[in-house]
């Protein structure tokens, strides 16, 4: 099959190359992938950027999540066939979706929604699930509560407005003025032009802050949160409290303390609490977002469609920021 890859940490771009289909477990399908969609994790990966957390071979496959056609099952696996049309986030040690064959736990999948195309179907898991696990399992947002998302019109915002409001928060978010109605149409309640206005100027009182940014943005935050209110971050740096939930080595666990100091002492200062996201890939909450797909509660948002031998393109303008909503590669041509 078909597949890109890196061999080395920083390599420009990944090259696609001929390797061997991947061998199923007994609790895995392989699924023929008919599309992947580009995510800021993998550009980190391809960069090193994770190699505190997680410890890669080379040669590596990119991707992280993907939509496509179950063609094989496992011998334990009772709850998908072939032929079965699914989509999913792959296991942080698994993954590889920007390939023409990807095994992926059958935990980690769902059926796709119905009314999406396999590409729309790929621009949903990874956000999809960033944002459900942010909003709904660590915030726990409540109707009428207040809550920023940072960067609305990206990957990751264009999706968490819609789960926000079906939430029933209350939402306020940042783009550029030509993305306003955009966010505008998802839902969003208050939108800050980012480029000529300041939000921790515009803001105080907020229950919740989403933060996409990391850095100086995510330092900010601390300005306009309540106290008893969270910061979930997915761009900023983990700190002691993660190396614990992850039982990662004592080391870790100093130098992720050390690290975030500054960010501890804003969150005592300001008596909220800052939880760096590490999303973990969900069947389950992969077949919540379907139900919201396929009653129109949530949509996807797609920038534009490449194909697979254009993956270069791609990650060039991935890496640009500019992209309204996702990226998706098309791997695989098949009659829907």
């Amino acid at each position: 099959m078909k597949a890109a890859l890196i061999t080395h940490y920083k390599q420009a771009f990944p090259i696609i190359e001929q390797v061997e289909i991947p061998k199923i477990g007994a609790t895995d399908v392989l699924v023929k992938v008919v599309a992947a969609s580009i995510n800021p994790i993998d550009l980190k990966t391809k960069d090193g950027g994770l190699k505190m957390l997680l410890k890669y071979n080379m040669p590596l496959i990119l991707g992280s999540d993907f939509a496509g056609i179950i063609t094989q099952v496992g011998e334990k696996v009772t709850a998908f066939n072939v032929g079965d049309p699914v989509y999913g986030r792959v296991q942080k040690n698994r993954i590889g979706t920007f390939a023409e064959y990807i095994t992926v736990d059958h935990n980690d999948i769902a059926r796709k929604p119905r009314n999406l195309s396999f590409e729309e179907a790929a621009a949903i898991p990874l956000v999809g699930l960033t944002s459900y696990q942010a909003l709904h399992d660590i915030m726990k947002i409540k109707p009428g509560q207040k809550v920023l998302i940072q960067a609305g019109s990206g990957g990751i915002g264009t999706i968490a407005i819609q789960i926000a409001k079906m939430l029933g928060a209350y939402v306020t978010t940042t783009t550029s003025a030509k993305n306003f109605a955009l966010v505008k149409s998802l839902g969003a309640d208050q939108v800050i032009d980012y480029k000529t206005e300041k939000f921790q100027d515009k803001l105080s009182d907020y229950d919740y802050v989403f933060d996409t940014q990391g850095g100086k943005i995510l330092e900010d935050a601390f300005k306009i949160i309540k106290p008893g209110g969270k910061i979930v971050s997915i761009n900023g740096l983990p700190n002691a409290r993660f190396a614990k939930e992850y039982q990662l080595p004592l080391w870790k666990k100093l130098i992720f303390a050390l690290i975030t100091s500054r960010l501890t002492a804003l969150e005592k200062a300001a008596k909220a609490e800052y939880i760096f996201l590490f999303m973990k890939p969900s069947g389950a909450e992969l077949e919540t977002l379907r139900t919201a797909i396929e009653t129109n509660k949530i949509k996807p948002v797609i920038d534009r469609v490449l194909p697979f031998a254009a993956i270069e393109e791609a990650f060039r303008y991935s890496k640009s920021g500019r992209a309204k909503g996702k990226i998706i590669l098309k791997i695989n041509e098949i009659a829907e």
